[in-house]
């Protein structure tokens, strides 16, 4: 049975139900939007497995859209357009998306692609300890050490830090921490901000070296592995 869910960026009302129609008749859960800032609002609140975006888009085009939400993650993404030039190939391609698909197109092709990059994307399962410098994070036994002395963390704080520590050097929105920490998605960052200082406060007294949660101005955080950062 097929779990997987897409978000289906496209403007023009006559495709956006025929493609809908025909992912839902195959299996795929889908979630739809009709322009760039509608589409960057559904990506963040996610999870998603795939996003099937259109190029040409109103207030935003396509390959903005692929930017910013290649800088939040590894979301896969299939672009679709009608303009076939290789300037444009070349310009999605540069952005790292998935694949490229040409209107006008067959719908068994569209699913086809989608199988083939889903499999490209299989996820690591979650690492169940993070070293960070003197820094050990246990994730499955929800504690945190600093060379072998436990940090006593709120439930919230070690929420948020498993959150951002499970995928290192990546930005996390407020909309995805609230949602994994607090059960609901929102962009209000007082309540993430305050509890992120508690936690900051607690980790870097407690380790030597540099910041290991960075602010992404009006975004979210980041969580640096100092041999990585």
């Amino acid at each position: 049975m097929i779990t997987e869910k897409i978000l289906l960026v496209e403007d023009d009302p006559s495709m956006r139900v025929l493609i809908r129609s025909h992912l839902e008749t195959v299996g795929y859960h889908v979630e739809v939007a009709d322009d760039g800032p509608e589409a960057l609002r559904a990506a963040a609140n996610g999870p998603l497995d795939l996003i099937l975006l259109d190029i040409s888009l109103p207030m935003m085009d396509g390959l903005e859209v692929a930017r910013r939400i290649r800088f939040n993650g590894p979301t896969p993404i299939i672009l679709v357009t009608a303009r076939d030039s290789p300037e444009v190939k070349i310009a999605a391609l540069d952005l790292g998306v998935d694949d490229y698909l040409t209107k006008p197109f067959h719908c068994g092709e569209l699913t086809a692609r989608i199988r083939a990059v889903l499999r490209r994307a299989v996820k690591p399962a979650p690492p169940t300890t993070v070293h960070a410098g003197e820094l050990t994070i246990l994730m499955d036994k929800r504690s945190v050490l600093c060379r072998g002395e436990e940090i006593h963390l709120t439930k919230l704080e070690f929420g948020l830090l498993r959150e951002l520590a499970s995928q290192p050097d990546t930005v996390v929105t407020y909309e995805q921490l609230t949602r994994a920490v607090w059960g609901i998605a929102t962009d209000d960052m007082r309540a993430v901000h305050v509890h992120i200082c508690n936690l900051r406060r607690k980790i870097e007294s407690a380790v030597a070296g540099p910041r290991l949660i960075l602010p992404v101005t009006g975004i979210g955080y980041r969580f640096r592995i100092p041999d990585c950062a």
